[in-house]
């Protein structure tokens, strides 16, 4: 569990901007240094309503990324006030139903706790990292903070696929993402 909460980001000397949110250009889950692999916002209309940032060694395409069984983590930086609780959760359903092709009931059970720990507001500024290490699970941390570790690759897997998979949130966002920047 030490090693869950060892989650540091790097220092700001060198970052990415994203919209209006900063990223930095690494980031350590499980004593791994990972670099940024990319970075882009998740819009709707004209809206700018996240910033998303993917860490990991992965080299491979969105599957290999998705299915690794390895150190990684992404990075949500809240950008508008159109980002309530209610609808990040009914997001995140969405996509996980999408990630696992609409049966989500072999990981319910971690869905509810990780949704369970996002009971705090959301709000332009705040920032969930989802860092997952192996054999440990996946930390949801808010501005820091490990508010939940939810174990299992599948659920990693599931949750990494709302962004990388092959219905992800929003296309541009899943190449943003994965273009090595």
């Amino acid at each position: 569990m030490a090693a869950v909460l060892c989650l540091a980001l790097a220092g700001p000397a060198t970052a990415k901007k994203v919209g209006k949110a900063t990223v930095p250009d690494s980031m350590t889950v499980a004593g791994t240094e990972l670099p940024l692999r990319g970075a882009g916002l998740r819009t709707r209309a004209v809206f700018k309503l996240y910033a998303a940032a993917l860490y990991t060694t992965e080299t491979g395409d969105a599957a290999a990324v998705v299915s690794a069984d390895a150190p990684m983590a992404i990075h949500l930086h809240i950008l508008s006030k159109l980002v309530s609780n209610d609808k990040m959760i009914d997001a995140l359903n969405d996509g996980f139903n999408n990630a696992t092709g609409g049966d989500t009931s072999s990981i319910q059970a971690e869905i509810d706790q990780m949704i369970a720990a996002m009971d705090e507001p959301l709000k332009p500024g705040v920032g969930y990292t989802l860092s997952y290490e192996p054999g440990v699970g996946t930390t949801l941390s808010r501005d820091g903070e490990a508010a939940a570790v939810i174990e299992g690759l599948a659920f990693k897997q599931a949750l990494f696929g709302i962004w990388l998979g092959d219905k992800p949130a929003q296309a541009k966002l899943k190449t943003a993402m994965l273009s090595n920047a």
